[in-house]
């Protein structure tokens, strides 16, 4: 066993052996990508690996891993490879819309999947993320989070072959298929859990058993809860009576990234998916995946290294795979896994729960603040906006940009969450709480998009709000995200509560089952679903027929009117198109006056029509427009 060394050549050459005498001579692709990548992977090792004794021998494993599974990758992918590499902004046109689903709740299995293809193309999706759907434990799996195998579908689902013929026709429809990866832990179930509390060699240090409570008390001084309902502090206790690290429900156990063997190991099971034909591994928990003592064990500087050297690993096996990062935490900390080298899209959920607080509030002024000041992120990156997901709403602003409007935090988002759980006073919201914390008062909303915007109510502004939220969501940038159903005004589901695999879990309230009767009306303007439908899919005609739509890049623009939200996005040329939304209960005019940099010719990109900017814009209570406008003397 031998150290790694300072000098990246040294290793770079007995790396570069040990994958000759695993895999025979590698092709000319894979050595270039390995030139071009070792020494970054090299000084990454280094920082996380550098002070063990195995760190040579584990790096040249890692890479020969990469070789023999580029070896083993399809041609359609590397000629995929190939395409994304002369394409590298592929996924920041204008034209990319997401849909998220599970796949026994929307179409039964992943046959039913396929038979879908036809109605994604309609919809025009050209991203599909299937949510958990590997083998993990009967009952209470949280959702598909707890994975006993990575290499495994749920039986309930198909079979790994289905995934990757799956795959195969979403990317002739033109669709990328987008997966969860859930890295920062297993379920009890998975082989090396049992291994590891066996004792088995090899999987001894894969996961964090203390034998007693003297360590998991030392971390707990700095820890926060994340599921108090579940169990208390960060660890259950084994049948042993030793005690296990367990962020999240206590069948979810922590792997162990300070051993290079866990890195090895998910490294691989990263390519193998990629090799099946996934583009897009949705990265979760990024946060919490390296943890040291006297810390909060969430976003460590070495969670980035880690992320870096997957890529560095991946970009030589599987050159195309890209990871989205779903980082729940402070805004300031959101923006620090997102670039090129660590994830390239990004979850953006401050837009995503500031945009139901400006509903809330009728006040645009805190996701106005958040848009101007940190909806900026590295070129070639991308954000991927959304209404809500499978998760909960978590109340993620930051209390100091609350504080500059005069706003205290706590108070907030006491208020917020009694506002969408119906607790509050003349609330167009039919919310359910998650994780009620008795302790320290926090909580979490759930709900469905139609459910939380009014139309379970029967408030007369529900399917406007339904509509607002996603046309902020289309116009701010990357890749706009649907959770299938949405688009035909799914309810919340309650019959949850009589489950007792789900009773405990309030984000199964907005996981129903595939609206086919809402689906079977959304031609008919009669119904909620059948006008959500039309104006969604007029919405998203709009976005990808207008280039100013393609990338993140915002220009800052303001009304000076506290319920209207206001940007313009940049397009080729002096074109610019302007964004004006009004999150308020009443119609408000924007004056010539604020529009007067602009020509007065203006044009509606949603519906067409000429619009004379000379005596100002009206907008409708929880109305929206998307103007193409020109600058003064532009032409």
């Amino acid at each position: 066993m031998t150290a790694l060394s300072t000098d990246a050549a040294t290793d770079e050459a007995f790396a570069l052996a040990v994958v000759e005498e695993a895999t025979g001579p590698v092709d000319d692709a894979f050595a270039r990508r390995f030139h071009e990548h070792f020494a970054t992977l090299h000084g990454l090792f280094l920082q996380l690996y550098g002070d063990r004794g195995d760190g040579r021998e584990a790096l040249a494993d890692v890479v020969a891993l990469a070789a023999a599974s580029w070896s083993a990758r399809p041609l359609e992918l590397k000629a995929r490879d190939a395409r994304r590499e002369s394409d590298p902004d592929w996924y920041q046109a204008e034209r990319m819309l997401g849909g998220v689903c599970y796949v026994d709740r929307y179409a039964g299995n992943l046959a039913g999947v396929r038979a879908q293809i036809p109605y994604f193309q309609e919809l025009g999706l050209t991203y599909l993320h299937l949510m958990p759907l590997f083998e993990s434990p009967e009952g209470n799996s949280d959702g598909g989070y707890a994975v006993s195998s990575y290499r495994r579908v749920d039986p309930k689902l198909g079979t790994m072959d289905d995934l990757a013929e799956l795959a195969a026709e979403l990317r002739v429809a033109g669709i990328s298929l987008v997966v969860d990866f859930i890295f920062n832990h297993t379920s009890n179930e998975h082989e090396w859990a049992r291994k590891a509390v066996a004792g088995e060699p090899g999987y001894e240090d894969f996961y964090l058993i203390f034998p007693d409570r003297e360590m998991p008390d030392a971390y707990e001084q700095t820890v926060r809860e994340i599921f108090p309902d579940d169990h208390p502090g960060s660890f259950v206790q084994l049948d042993d009576g030793r005690w296990i690290w367990a962020t999240f429900y206590h069948f979810q156990w922590d792997l162990n990234y300070a051993n290079p063997a866990v890195f090895r190991a998910m490294a691989g099971e990263m390519l193998f998916l990629a090799n099946q034909g996934v583009e897009i591994l949705r990265m979760d928990a990024v946060a919490f995946i390296w943890k040291r003592l006297g810390t909060a064990c969430e976003s460590l500087p070495e969670a980035h290294l880690l992320l870096r050297a997957f890529n560095a690993v991946l970009r030589m096996g599987a050159p195309s795979l890209l990871f989205k990062s779903e980082a729940i935490v402070h805004p300031d900390e959101v923006v620090e896994y997102i670039s090129l080298e660590e994830c390239q899209l990004s979850y953006n959920p401050l837009q995503m729960a500031l945009t139901w607080e400006a509903l809330a509030t009728r006040d645009a002024r805190l996701l106005q603040q958040a848009i101007d000041r940190r909806h900026h992120i590295p070129a070639g990156t991308a954000w991927v906006n959304y209404v809500r997901s499978h998760d909960d709403i978590g109340w993620t602003f930051a209390d100091e940009d609350a504080a500059e409007l005069g706003i205290a935090g706590y108070d907030h988002r006491r208020f917020l969450n009694d506002f969408y759980v119906g607790r509050a006073p003349d609330t167009f919201a039919r919310g359910v709480a998650f994780q009620e914390n008795p302790k320290t008062g926090d909580a979490r909303v759930t709900g469905t998009t139609a459910s939380l915007a009014g139309i379970e109510a029967g408030d007369p502004a529900g399917e406007d709000r339904v509509i607002l939220a996603h046309a902020i969501a289309m116009s701010t940038g990357g890749i706009p995200l649907l959770y299938l159903g949405d688009e035909v005004a799914q309810l919340n589901d309650y019959d949850y509560r009589d489950d007792p695999h789900e009773s405990g879990d309030s984000r199964w309230v907005h996981r129903p089952r595939r609206p086919a009767e809402r689906y079977a009306q959304r031609t008919d303007a009669a119904t909620p679903a059948g006008r959500v439908f039309a104006r969604l899919v007029e919405l998203i005609r709009a976005r990808q027929s207008t280039p100013e739509f393609a990338g993140n890049e915002l220009v800052d623009f303001s009304t000076g009117i506290p319920s209207v939200l206001s940007y313009q996005r940049p397009g080729p040329g002096s074109s610019h198109v302007l964004v004006l939304a009004n999150v308020g209960d009443h119609s408000v005019h924007i004056d010539a006056l604020t529009l007067s940099g602009f020509s007065p010719d203006a044009r509606d990109v949603v519906t067409g029509a000429a619009v004379d900017l000379t005596d100002g814009v009206e907008l409708a209570a929880h109305g929206f427009v998307w103007l193409r406008v020109l600058a003064h003397g532009s032409s």
